[in-house]
């Protein structure tokens, strides 16, 4: 049973962390992304094995447990609006009116140079012909023009960004 306290702790310790580090999605990942989770899952391992005992099923335990509350999270998530706001946070507009909106790029860490690839692939010349641009939870930038038509209709209106 401790093992499986461990575990969750784990999970929702990571779970909080992951959630202010903020959106990217696994495409936008640096290689300091990825070698920061791979030292994380190191660090981890050995926080949930404190016991001397490495086995199989120790480690079976772990990776159900965790999954479980993946499945349970992901579950809550969809019954309940307030709990995914809580776990996912919400849509970020990043400029309004074809205007940047400064404090919110700083606090989601989002370059004016990311804002104008986002307008770039979505076939526009600059953010100033678009009426939003906004953060969406998975990490995307989707971009909204202003007049509502779109320039390049073979071109998404979202980016990877």
């Amino acid at each position: 049973m401790n093992l499986v306290f461990r575990a969750a702790c784990v999970y929702l310790f990571l779970l909080v962390v992951m959630r202010f580090a903020g959106r990217r999605t696994i495409s936008n990942s640096s290689t300091f992304d990825l070698v920061l989770l791979l030292v994380i899952s190191e660090a981890v391992s050995d926080a949930l094995f404190a016991e001397p005992d490495h086995s199989l099923t120790s480690a079976a335990i772990v990776v159900i447990t965790m999954v479980g509350l993946d499945i349970a999270f992901s579950v809550f998530k969809v019954r309940s609006a307030s709990f995914s706001r809580l776990l996912d946070g919400v849509p970020l507009v990043l400029v309004a009116g074809g205007k940047p909106l400064p404090e919110r790029m700083r606090m989601a860490r989002v370059s004016a140079e990311d804002l104008a690839t986002a307008a770039r692939e979505s076939g526009f010349a600059g953010i100033e012909e678009l009426q939003y641009v906004v953060l969406e939870t998975n990490g995307k930038l989707s971009v909204i023009p202003k007049s509502g038509e779109r320039k390049n209709a073979d071109v998404p209106l979202t980016s990877s960004q």
